[in-house]
């Protein structure tokens, strides 16, 4: 599906925008045919610009105040339940009506509640014995684990260790780790990621008729293995780390779990879930395996086939978790604006940006405040922004624009879940979402990235938008890190509704050919969920500002498209949304 003709007043407008200072000639005029999308084969539609003047744009000066506020140790990290919440609550809160925006939720509030359980996990060591030996692993060095069940006491009591491969069951695939083993009382250790199934044709490469070939797919994604061990009952979860298949390294899972946790509050206390869920390091995972006479690296080949069956270590498992439960009423901040169009203003186009981080936790070279500047002050700055930039408008766009920071990303996408279980408005008539988790903060690029590149028609608007810059649109050049499984995005997704989220690109102008491939290292070596993740003084939100009127386009040009955008034929989250509409 195409972007609508721009035969209209509001959306030569909206094109304008596009054109706005500094990104091309004061005349706008129509720039030379964009390069071809090569990971989207297929002519861009020539789209004409007009100029009409001074027209609404991007500030980044005010993006980057945004972010420079947010993510000041005044904010503490910006963790829920925290005095940070208050503050990051009320910022936002204020933001939006300086804005002129209403009030998002429709008791007449910018606030939607969201009751979380915060629980803080001590445990002791992972006992394990065989026949009369016995071993330890240590608590946090060696395994991070913690148990979701709202209760003071949770643990594993001589618990039988049980291999059970990737602990995917995928009827489509005809696959199915385990096998019909009945593994109540037992603990499941799992590999992060997909089963690896080679190319019948090509043994090098991976068969993408399986588990999305080099792409992740749900089944890959950590929250999967924990919610299939709870189906089958498995007293406990332990999942094998490899920095290359989480995406991480072993201290990003120490700094998102050794603190408080949060969960949704549920009526069963999550008694539905394994006792005890938890991560163990590679090192530590093989020296288990070898000690229960089983060669690692074997068993991981074999867990790539059908025929895998899961195997029995000969070991137990014991393990004592204390947890102080603290019950806390957080908050997701919605605002809107409502839509021109009294036929289409009860549908939406939703912004998401989460605006949580991990407050105060373990210390960093002597720094204990997890400030998140890039994930994701600079997100919700943006957001905000984007917002703005709709209220300057001479007339509202047809649908109606919802904006919502979102609670609790960082605790697994908490705050989007309870939105998209309880949605304020339909979902049926939410008609896409755009995620934005992060922002460029190092200057233009001539691409811009999606992730999940290929699932819906919104592509279509993020490449005809893009084009109009004279910049294509690629995929996720890390399929295999299921990145978008990851942020808030997805749960509407998994309900059925289009959802879109962009990332930076990875061709900077003026920059070596590796400048992303090396400043994303970085990031994720030394900055990702570390209290070094701050505003730096290198910062360049010229790259930035160009991605926001980019989502800011998609955004306004599906609120006046005359059909909803729809997953492409295939995807796995086609169904769901044909199932919705049809209701």
């Amino acid at each position: 599906m195409s972007c609508p003709s721009l035969d209209h007043p509001v959306l030569r407008l909206c094109a304008a925008v596009l054109c706005g200072a500094g990104m091309v000639s004061a005349a706008c005029a129509p720039p030379p045919a964009p390069p071809a999308d090569e990971s989207n084969p297929g002519p861009t539609p020539t789209i004409q610009r007009t100029s009409l003047g001074e027209m609404p744009d991007i500030d980044a000066d005010a993006l980057l105040a945004h972010a420079r506020e947010l993510s000041s140790d005044r904010y503490e990290g910006r963790a829920p339940g925290t005095d940070g919440e208050s503050l990051t609550v009320g910022y936002l809160v204020d933001q939006f009506r300086r804005i002129g925006l209403k009030p998002g939720n429709t008791d007449g509030t910018f606030i939607q509640k969201v009751p979380l359980v915060g629980i803080t996990a001590a445990g002791g060591p992972l006992t394990l014995t065989k026949g009369a030996e016995e071993r330890q692993l240590v608590w946090q060095d060696d395994i991070v684990a913690w148990s979701p069940r709202v209760i003071a006491e949770a643990g594993l009591a001589a618990s039988d260790l049980v291999f059970v491969g990737y602990g995917v069951v995928a009827p489509e695939y005809n696959w199915d780790d385990y096998k019909g083993l009945d593994v109540t009382g037992k603990t499941v250790v799992v590999l992060v990621g997909d089963p690896p199934v080679p190319n019948p044709d090509n043994p090098s490469e991976l068969d993408a008729k399986v588990f999305g070939g080099r792409a992740m797919t749900y089944y890959g994604r950590w929250t999967y293995k924990f919610e299939m061990a709870a189906e089958k009952g498995a007293a406990g979860a332990l999942i094998v780390h490899e920095t290359g298949a989480a995406g991480y390294p072993f201290t990003v899972v120490q700094a998102s779990n050794l603190g408080e946790k949060f969960h949704l509050s549920t009526a069963d206390k999550n008694m539905h879930r394994a006792a005890v869920e938890g991560w163990i390091t590679d090192a530590r995972a093989r020296d288990v395996f070898t000690w229960g006479a089983q060669d690692f690296d074997q068993l991981k080949a074999a867990a790539a086939t059908r025929e895998f069956t899961p195997v029995a270590l000969g070991i137990t498992a014991s393990m004592a978790i204390a947890n102080t439960l603290r019950p806390i009423e957080s908050r997701n901040v919605l605002a809107r604006l409502d839509g021109r169009d009294a036929t289409v203003r009860s549908e939406f186009v939703v912004y998401t940006a989460h605006w949580d981080h991990l407050g105060i936790g373990p210390p960093a070279d002597g720094d204990r405040i997890y400030n998140g500047a890039r994930d994701n002050a600079v997100g919700v700055a943006g957001m905000v922004e984007i917002a703005r930039t709709f209220t300057k408008l001479p007339v509202p766009p047809r649908r109606s624009i919802l904006f919502i920071a979102t609670t609790a990303e960082e605790q697994g996408l908490l705050g989007s879940e309870f939105y998209a279980r309880k949605p304020v408005y339909p979902l049926a008539k939410t008609v896409a979402v755009v995620n934005i988790d992060g922002l460029n903060v190092h200057g233009r690029t001539r691409d811009l990235m999606l992730i999940g590149h290929g699932a819906s028609e919104l592509d279509d608007f993020v490449r005809d938008a893009a084009g109009e810059q004279g910049r294509i649109v690629r995929p996720d050049p890390e399929p295999e890190k299921g990145f978008y499984y990851r942020s808030d995005h997805f749960n509407f997704a998994r309900q059925g509704v289009p959802a879109l989220d962009p990332q930076d690109g990875t061709d900077y102008i003026g920059k070596p050919p590796d400048f992303a491939r090396n400043i994303r290292d970085e990031w994720t070596l030394h900055d990702y969920h570390k209290p070094s993740d701050t505003v730096k003084r290198d910062w360049d939100l010229t790259g930035a500002r160009e991605d926001l009127k980019v989502f800011f386009a998609v955004g306004y040009r599906v609120a006046e498209a005359e059909v909803h955008p729809v997953w492409r034929d295939g995807h796995e989250f086609k169904a769901k949304r044909d199932a919705m509409l049809a209701k």
